[in-house]
């Protein structure tokens, strides 16, 4: 038997693959590579010493799913496929429910098809949209998203849901990631945006290693500590240890279940900054910008569900964080791209 990684040459889909192949899995992954390079899986298998499939194509292409889920055995379904960036999703938010819904959609009808039902979807905390209170845990409702980004997620759960209240054979796992950050120990696999960066901490590593000139802050007049945006950042190998506890729980029982995966501590701007700098030993110069449309002032995780129920916690500190974001970024400067 084999897993399906939608999405698995990019940043969190990559160090997925490398996950599963260590803990022994056969690993196919389908990337579109629109925000992804298939190096990324080349140096995969040159760490893991075991070969990934790659398909290259499109979770919208049922053709394409039909085939691929007729050639191989697959048991489960991660599926990491989707536009991420909340800014982006304003200017264009027919994109977003294109790829992130529509793509879900034909997904999971070739997954019914083929009589697969497995699958661990990658949601967002967007979906709680503007909570009063802090930290965020699983039973309070989902909201109002501020941006088309989280309502595209939102939506995606609310099918997911209905799909499995209708056919009790489904499990599904929506996982409700905080803000995934790190890198790879070995400085070989990392977050490598195709354009200018729409997450902080890649912005950061890349104006601390001379890529960019400028950080640019997005407002510091929020009702916060420092009056800058404060969030939960979790090391992608955290996340991806949590996608492992998930895949396993479902395996035993039917249904949904809903975890939020954080560390239950929010940072600011200014001390993400802070932090990158003593763990690069530069300076990061910034200027402070307008707020961008769909932005909330803070957000942190109640991770105690997955502490229960899945025996997951976060691990990486902070300051690990931003040591493996360095030391990728300072051994990649240019991303998986040749200087």
């Amino acid at each position: 038997m084999s897993i399906l990684v939608t999405g698995g040459a990019g940043y969190i889909g990559s160090h997925m693959v490398l996950s599963l192949l260590e803990h022994g899995h056969n690993v196919i992954v389908l990337d579109n590579l629109s925000n992804a390079s298939s190096e990324s899986l080349r140096r995969v298998e040159q760490m893991s010493g075991r070969q990934v499939i790659l398909v290259k194509g499109d979770i919208r292409d049922r053709p394409l799913l039909d085939n691929l889920f007729s050639a191989h055995d697959i048991s489960d379904v991660l599926h990491f496929a989707g536009l991420k960036a909340v800014g982006q999703s304003v200017e264009h938010p027919l994109r977003y429910f294109d790829n992130n819904v529509s793509g879900t959609l034909t997904l999971c009808q070739a997954m019914e098809a083929a009589g697969i039902r497995r699958l661990v979807f990658s949601s967002s905390a967007t979906v709680y949209g503007e909570v009063a209170t802090m930290p965020i845990h699983e039973a309070l409702p989902t909201g109002s998203p501020t941006n088309p980004y989280g309502r595209s997620k939102l939506i995606v759960e609310e099918v997911l849901q209905d799909l499995a209240k209708a056919d009790a054979r489904w499990s599904i796992a929506l996982l409700r990631y905080f803000n995934p950050v790190g890198a790879h120990e070995s400085g070989l696999i990392g977050e490598d945006p195709n354009d200018i960066p729409n997450n902080l901490v890649p912005f950061v590593s890349q104006v601390a290693v001379g890529r960019r000139d400028v950080l640019y802050v997005f407002g510091d007049d929020y009702a916060t500590p420092d009056g800058t945006g404060v969030r939960d950042y979790i090391h992608v190998s955290d996340l991806v240890e949590g996608h492992l506890c998930a895949m396993q729980a479902i395996a035993r029982q039917s249904g949904v279940n809903i975890w939020n995966l954080g560390t239950g501590q929010g940072y600011s701007v200014f001390e993400i900054v802070n932090a990158f700098e003593a763990a690069s030993g530069r300076e990061v110069p910034y200027r402070i910008a307008p707020r961008r449309e769909g932005d909330i002032a803070e957000c942190w995780a109640d991770p105690a569900k997955a502490e229960r129920e899945l025996g997951w916690t976060a691990k990486r500190r902070l300051d690990v964080m931003m040591q493996d974001t360095w030391r990728w970024q300072v051994n990649n400067p240019e991303g998986y791209s040749p200087a």
